[in-house]
């Protein structure tokens, strides 16, 4: 039984997909991300499911990779470290290939895989006061795995304002980015949310589901071999002094050496 993730389902065929890991900003775990893997297969492969919510339980949406689990990688060897940290790229590979519509309910901050989980949904609805950012290469890391999905949401030439340099934008920029589809105050989240799933209910189940997979085919989709490169930048990346320096000054809460 997933411990991390819920799922709820209502009468009409809607889903929503809760991270639930709220005292933790819903970082991602390596038990988190399989318990989220495979509630998208399952989802996937029920047809009663008509459209899916991504949501996230707590003040956070997702603080991004959980750095203890992060940490422990060090403590692997290379192949080993490979497979593990390609957690997050089959989660996300996972929730890009629902059948189903997918909506984000982003009610508070996203960072790192955090602005991944926001990149596979169909159309992200954020509150107004969020604050995104990739702030990977802050702690000598590269945002590699996520980079497929983010790079397909925003655009290389909108992914690269914000990809490298670790800086923090709020959501009226995200916007502006192509990352959220656009911003309602906190209040009105749900509201918002709602107005994206209700015309879907009006839609023949099949044809959205055929119109989707259309889509995905005339954009070109996310190709195995640029989610394997990813993944194989990053583990080489793992590897670097500059990765270890930036991972232990920010769990000895100092300046890293670069800064």
């Amino acid at each position: 039984m997933a411990e991390m993730i819920r799922v709820d389902v209502d009468g009409r065929g809607v889903a929503t997909l809760w991270l639930a890991r709220a005292d933790k900003h819903n970082a991602l775990s390596a038990q988190m991300l399989g318990e989220l893997e495979q509630a998208a297969q399952d989802i996937a492969a029920d047809d009663a499911v008509r459209v899916v919510v991504l949501a996230a339980e707590g003040k956070t949406f997702c603080a991004g990779g959980d750095l203890a689990w992060m940490r422990d990688q060090f403590e692997m060897d290379a192949a080993t470290r490979r497979v593990e940290s390609a957690r997050i790229a089959t989660a996300l590979g996972a929730l890009y290939a629902l059948p189903q519509p997918l909506i984000g309910r982003v009610q508070g901050n996203a960072f790192g895989g955090g602005v991944g989980l926001a990149s596979v949904c169909d159309v992200t609805i954020g509150a107004d006061h969020v604050t995104m950012g990739l702030t990977e290469t802050k702690l000598g890391l590269i945002p590699a795995n996520i980079g497929p999905y983010v790079v397909a949401r925003m655009g290389a030439v909108n992914a690269a304002q914000v990809f490298m340099n670790a800086r923090l934008f709020k959501a009226d920029e995200a916007v502006r980015l192509g990352l959220l589809s656009r911003v309602v105050p906190a209040g009105d989240l749900d509201a918002g949310v709602e107005a994206e799933v209700a015309p879907y209910l009006a839609c023949a189940p099949g044809a959205v589901r055929e119109a989707k997979a259309l889509l995905r085919a005339l954009s070109g989709g996310i190709s195995p071999a640029q989610v394997d490169h990813a993944i194989d930048a990053l583990a080489a990346r793992w590897e670097s002094a500059e990765a270890r320096a930036g991972i232990a000054a920010f769990f000895d809460k100092r300046a890293a050496p670069w800064a």
